[in-house]
């Protein structure tokens, strides 16, 4: 089942949200596909409360059509002195070639969904919030609802798609694994669970009665048509946005996405500690994709901010996380509504 149109559930013209992608966008790139018919999202997790009021303040001027915040709902993790110790020694070679020091490791990182951070989001009252990594605790998410906000989480798994539907989640973002960015898996940490987004959404579309979005290696029309054509309601697109002059990408990463790099994606924990889709890079191939050293997310991010920072002020990528899906070698530069308006080719026939 699809659980009905997700036009009519989210407000939309159009059944096609833009992914959130903390780091390499910001309100412009969510106004610019909500005021296209789609849903635009503002990633909230990377951002300080000052900073998400005033992309938010920024989105209400832009648009007065519907949109989605973003939130992580991870646990933090006990600080291992020993092991955040350990990953920047294994970082040490490194730091010594960039002649850089190594970061401070109390330096902020990620922080899940708070009642601070709802406290600041309750006046703008935004009619759709999604979480990665789970949900918030029940007093939370009453909160969100107490606004009429629809819910929105991701699911990996089957299993995870029913534990999102029976505490209340409004409809379920199916993120198959070749989706950029971190995973959003919850119950488990076992990747051997992970399947593509083409085997998982039918799956998850039999096991729950809520509307169902795909993501993950869709970026043009052919991939929506594929997806709806598996029980899909809608899908949630990220990677063909990168190029856009909407988005924050950075100059690094606008090259990489398109340059031969682009071929090869993998699943790493280097950059941050969880498993997330990234660009093949120096870290990755040296270091990864998947290693014991690093401290769990997000405690692994700090001691990589130096490194960043003096290689890509060189315009190298090195050690950058270059978030990027399956479908990033098919990324081209165009304006976030005309990316819109392509894949909404792709639900022509779905009607």
């Amino acid at each position: 089942m699809t659980g009905g149109r997700l036009q009519d559930l989210l407000g939309v013209e159009l059944p096609l949200i833009q992914a959130p992608m903390a780091g390499v966008q910001g309100s412009a790139l969510a106004v610019a596909v909500s005021n296209a018919g789609g849903l635009g999202s503002l990633s909230c997790a990377a951002l300080t409360v000052e900073a998400m009021r005033s992309e938010l303040a920024a989105i209400r001027t832009g648009t007065t059509r519907p949109f989605n915040v973003n939130f992580f709902c991870h646990e933090p993790p006990a600080r291992d002195p020993a092991r955040e110790a350990g990953w920047r020694a294994a970082l040490s070679r490194y730091y010594a070639e960039a002649g850089v020091a190594p970061a401070d490791p109390s330096a902020p990182t990620r922080a899940p969904f708070s009642r601070e951070v709802a406290d600041a989001l309750a006046p703008f009252e935004p009619p759709v919030v999604s979480f990665h990594f789970g949900l918030p605790t029940d007093a939370l998410l009453a909160r969100v609802r107490a606004w009429g906000a629809k819910i929105l989480s991701s699911a990996t798994t089957v299993d995870e798609a029913r534990w999102l539907e029976a505490r209340g989640a409004d409809a379920i973002i199916a993120q198959g694994i070749e989706a950029g960015g971190h995973r959003g898996m919850f119950l488990s940490a076992d990747l051997s669970t992970q399947i593509g987004t083409m085997a998982l959404v039918p799956q998850i579309v039999d096991a729950v009665a809520v509307p169902v979005i795909a993501a993950g290696g869709i970026g043009d029309a052919r991939g929506v048509a594929a997806a709806v054509a598996l029980g899909a309601a809608g899908v949630q697109v990220g990677t063909a946005y990168l190029l856009c002059p909407e988005a924050g990408t950075s100059a690094v990463h606008r090259a990489a996405l398109q340059s031969a790099a682009a071929r090869a994606t993998a699943v790493t924990n280097v950059f941050s500690g969880r498993p997330a889709r990234s660009i093949v890079n120096r870290l990755v191939r040296e270091l990864g994709p998947m290693n014991d050293a690093v401290p769990p997310f997000p405690l692994a991010i700090p001691a990589l901010a130096p490194l960043r920072a003096k290689v890509e002020s060189e315009g190298r990528g090195d050690f950058s996380s270059l978030w990027a899906g399956a479908y990033a070698a098919a990324c081209k530069p165009a304006a976030a509504a005309a990316i819109t308006a392509d894949l909404a080719r792709g639900l022509a026939g779905a009607r």
